[in-house]
């Protein structure tokens, strides 16, 4: 990832200044608030902005004054009881704002979490930069062959190579396009300076989805926790991955209580059915049961014994 000389300097000022306040801080978090954390290749990931800490939460919970409790013991078992219980308008009150710059195509993924406050940059109204994400060659892969929505195993040598020129071809070939409809470069000088250019809402059609786009993104910890969870999981894409993994640290400096309940309860626990919990109760009484005889699918059934890594007793 590389900063323009613009952005490094207004990072800068921005972390440089100093406020006064009566509001809650999370000194962790102030530590990288505005700070451009590399994701990809020409990606990042930024704090601007940030509400509350684990004692608003607490404070919400009981509805009264002050910064909740004093002891951190007492507002880490209510947070937890909260988490476990699935108590969810406490977590709404503490709110986060983040400057992401990602590829379109993660973008257009990302977007499908309808529970956040997004303005992107607008291609009707400024020049996309020349930049295009293309992955590493151990990121390179098959489709899976269980997973339709998955990868399989790892390209290698000329194949790897093959595609990662596609990758690069298309996209420089499409971005010059755009230049050329634009009649403009990327850096602002015409191309000719007789013609007119096409109109930036329409050239922008032709770009290929690894082209980086930026927007805020704004949200409150309950839907911070919903898409990390499904995110930060290792059956998500890769590229959204490295988004969640940078976002969950953010997390973790924001609401270290909040964090270390969500983690457990959230990201390492897991949910059962009631035919599920039946199969366990007999698993544990010593009892041997069949995929038939439990009412599980294949794949429920599957998907509980890899979550509880059960081999035995099975028939």
């Amino acid at each position: 990832m590389k900063l323009t000389n613009e952005q490094s300097k207004e990072i800068k000022e921005q972390q440089s200044q100093e406020n006064k306040t009566k509001r809650v801080t999370a000194p962790e978090l102030e530590k990288v608030l505005y700070e451009a954390i590399p994701i990809l290749d020409h990606g990042f990931i930024r704090v601007i902005d940030y509400m509350g800490d684990d004692t608003s939460i607490v404070q919400a919970a009981r509805v009264s004054y002050g910064k909740g409790t004093k002891k951190v013991s007492t507002d880490s078992g209510l947070i937890k009881y909260l988490m476990r219980h699935w108590h969810s308008t406490p977590f709404e009150m503490c709110e986060i704002k983040y400057h992401v710059k990602l590829p379109i195509f993660i973008a257009r993924q990302w977007i499908r979490h309808r529970t956040a406050n997004v303005n992107e940059y607008s291609a009707r109204y400024s020049i996309l930069d020349k930049e295009f994400y293309l992955p590493s060659p151990e990121h390179l892969a098959t489709q899976s062959q269980s997973n339709r929505q998955g990868r399989g195993e790892v390209l290698e040598g000329e194949k790897a190579k093959k595609v990662l020129d596609l990758l690069r071809g298309d996209a420089e070939q499409t971005y010059k396009n755009y230049e050329i409809m634009l009649n403009e470069k990327y850096d602002g000088s015409l191309i000719d300076t007789k013609a007119s250019g096409l109109a930036r809402e329409l050239a922008r059609m032709n770009l290929t989805l690894n082209t980086y786009t930026q927007w805020y993104w704004k949200t409150d910890l309950l839907n911070l926790m919903n898409f990390l969870r499904l995110r930060a999981d290792h059956h998500a894409q890769y590229e959204i991955r490295a988004y969640a993994d940078v976002m969950l640290d953010t997390l973790k400096k924001w609401v270290p209580i909040t964090y270390d309940a969500f983690m457990d309860y959230r990201v390492g626990g897991t949910e059962v059915s009631s035919k599920g919990k039946k199969l366990i109760k007999k698993l544990i009484n010593g009892e041997e049961i069949s995929i038939e005889q439990s009412g599980l699918s294949k794949r429920e059934w599957n998907e509980l014994m890899e979550t509880f890594n059960i081999k035995e007793k099975l028939i």
